[in-house]
């Protein structure tokens, strides 16, 4: 990890406020990060040559690439958040932040270093058009608004379920059950009667009859590792309580 563009400020006592002469925008700090694929090496510079344009031609193979980079750059996010005991660190990123996604290959001095023996620049955006069309659907910025303003008030559970979407993504199972088990039990209690709907009132009647599921699960993970049956049913669950935010965010506007 390297940060390039603009040096750092420096660490100095806070000083008077002065008055602002340049109303542009100053240069900012770009952070590199190169993650190496080292458990995959290449006999010779023509495969990794012969990889990197077939990778690059199929989108399904830029997209994996893609996901396993930003997982191994969240869990070092996450493992820093964690060593640091820093609650406000930033421990989750998302590929569709970067301002430049590069795949290449190199030498181990070069990929170290952030350079490559050869390159391609490829779009991480264009594989989130379905996420795209859900937050349109789900209008943000609208909500955001609302929020500013007193006019809404985010539900805990909304919280919760965040957390154990963003720790089951990142493999961190043990923790996606513990979360989930508070944050269901918080939505049944927030949204119960939210919706005249049936698909409200029918995905409500799950979750509520399976979540000795979660409990079970959320004990499992006090002791050590999920089972793989423990972990499917808090995944499952999980997109049913998203389904269930989604469908009051969409139907209430």
């Amino acid at each position: 990890m390297q940060h390039l563009g603009a040096p750092p400020a420096p660490v100095r006592r806070r000083r008077r406020a002065r008055r602002l002469e340049n109303s542009e925008p100053e240069a900012v700090t770009l952070t590199r990060v190169t993650a190496i694929r080292a458990f995959a090496p290449f006999e010779s510079e023509e495969d990794a040559g012969r990889w990197l344009e077939e990778a690059c031609e199929a989108e399904d193979t830029v997209d994996v690439l893609i996901d396993e980079a930003t997982g191994l750059l969240n869990r070092a996010l996450h493992a820093q958040a964690v060593a640091t005991a820093n609650p406000n660190s930033r421990s989750e990123l998302a590929a569709a932040d970067a301002e430049r996604v590069v795949i290449g290959y190199g030498s181990g001095e070069e990929t170290a270093a952030g350079r490559f023996r050869d390159a391609r620049r490829v779009d991480a955006r264009a594989g989130s058009s379905r996420r795209r069309r859900r937050e349109e659907e789900l209008r943000p910025q609208e909500r955001v608004a609302a929020v500013l303003g007193g006019r809404e008030q985010l539900d805990a559970c909304e919280t919760m379920l965040l957390r154990a979407r963003a720790d089951l993504d990142a493999g961190r199972d043990r923790e996606a059950a513990l979360q989930l088990r508070v944050g269901l039990e918080a939505l049944l209690v927030e949204l119960k009667g939210a919706l005249a709907d049936p698909g409200h009132e029918e995905d409500v009647g799950e979750l509520s009859a399976r979540k000795g599921e979660v409990g079970e699960a959320a004990n499992a993970a006090l002791e050590g590792e999920l089972a793989p049956e423990q972990r499917h049913h808090v995944e499952e669950l999980l997109a049913i309580a998203e389904r269930v935010l989604r469908r009051r965010r969409v139907l209430h506007g």
